[in-house]
């Protein structure tokens, strides 16, 4: 499933690893050892937090459309 959530990723010392977090839904985050891994687990746990939350019968929220684009160096 392809997802157009925004996702801010990010290095955690204290973690030592990647973590994604997805501003759109609430306490929706993944870690990964890498950039990548974080992002692809990322993409699993919004399934999963979508799933849930239609099984519980709550709000799904739209992803916030953005126009602006980052890029990290």
């Amino acid at each position: 499933m392809t997802n157009k959530y925004e996702l801010h990723v990010y290095w955690s010392e204290p973690d030592q690893a990647f973590i994604a977090e997805v501003p759109d839904l609430p306490g929706c985050k993944a870690d990964g050892a890498t950039y990548e891994q974080a992002v692809t687990n990322a993409q699993h746990i919004i399934e999963e937090w979508i799933e849930t939350a239609t099984l519980l019968g709550r709000r799904v929220p739209a992803p916030t459309v953005t126009s602006r684009r980052r890029q990290l160096i």
